[in-house]
């Protein structure tokens, strides 16, 4: 028996036109979700993509029943009925929580708005999430890594700045691509990031990052500018500025010189960098400010991994483990 496809969150999804009874209200929120609240354009595409699904199923496209005439006439039963086809269709539970979290967000909006005076979400639960811990590196994984570029040539010295300063200051790949020189204080040890949501924070890099820092601009940036060279701090090799899909790339490659294992990713160091802080006595507001992260719930993930990590070494070390 060939079993059903299961959707998983990021899969690519057909398109889908959405209801235009509909239409008015979504624009609405898409637009104030961009403008006023500064969603990045991924994020608000995806609350586009969610909501055309649900506004398909709640218009009765393909059935020719027409259950609401439009987001103000939604009911709590109907949303509720929605969540559950998502069950049936075998979407993995991030996705259908994704999907919930687009309706919640137009349910508010539309009371905010005085469009109706109810939330028809507000009884709603959504699936059960079961949230996987970060991987991390031990600490001397990333001092191989760290170590892994060899040599005084740009791109040596390039490289070894991106490594460090990735898990001094727990950048995301997107923040470390888009780094402009005016955003590094490089005799005070900070950069200025301007995250998600365009948020501005101040991350500190430590004395070593600093070091490969200072090394990269005095002889590794120069050799690589070019006649359209802008302000970005990272360059390739035609003097432009290096893209995420690089950064990455830089990533595997020395991943792999260092004999780590084959899912490392920027990622990792930015969990690497919040999980050794933490082990060291970090406090986890600090941490969060550090992260660029909205709600301390999201950071806390962190302080499941230490003890974790002693289970695994108690079991595989001690003698009645």
């Amino acid at each position: 028996m060939r079993l059903p496809r299961r959707h998983t969150a990021g899969a690519t999804e057909p398109a889908i036109e959405g209801a235009p009874a509909f239409a008015n209200d979504r624009d609405a929120l898409l637009g104030f979700l961009e403008l006023e609240r500064g969603l990045a354009r991924a994020t608000i595409q995806a609350y586009e993509s969610d909501l055309k699904q649900a506004e398909s199923f709640f218009a009765g496209k393909g059935t020719g029943v027409v259950r609401a005439p439009g987001w103000n006439g939604v009911t709590s039963s109907q949303a509720e009925t929605w969540v559950r086809e998502l069950g049936r269709q075998n979407y993995a539970a991030n996705s259908g929580a994704r999907k919930l979290t687009a309706l919640r967000v137009m349910a508010k909006f539309l009371v905010r708005e005085g469009r109706r005076p109810d939330d028809f979400c507000a009884l709603i639960a959504g699936p059960k999430l079961r949230r996987r811990l970060p991987e991390t590196l031990s600490e001397a994984q990333v001092e191989r890594f760290l170590s892994a570029p060899a040599g005084g040539d740009p791109p040596a010295l390039r490289d070894r700045a991106i490594l460090e300063l990735f898990y001094a200051s727990g950048l995301r790949v997107s923040e470390v691509a888009d780094l402009r020189l005016q955003q590094v204080e490089l005799k005070d040890g900070y950069v200025r990031v301007f995250g998600k949501g365009a948020k501005e924070r101040v991350v500190p890099f430590g004395a070593r990052a600093g070091d490969a820092l200072r090394k990269y601009l005095e002889a590794g940036r120069p050799a690589l500018v070019g006649r359209r060279t802008g302000s970005h701090l990272f360059l390739n090799q035609q003097g432009g500025s290096i893209s995420r899909v690089s950064l990455w790339t830089i990533v595997k490659k020395y991943a792999a010189r260092a004999g780590l294992p084959k899912g490392v990713k920027p990622h990792s160091l930015r969990h690497s960098f919040a999980t050794h802080l933490l082990s060291g006595g970090a406090d986890l507001r600090s941490i969060q400010e550090m992260l660029g992260h909205a709600s301390i719930s999201t950071t806390q993930i962190y302080t499941a991994v230490e003890p974790k990590r002693l289970i695994d070494q108690h079991a595989r070390f001690h003698p009645r483990g």
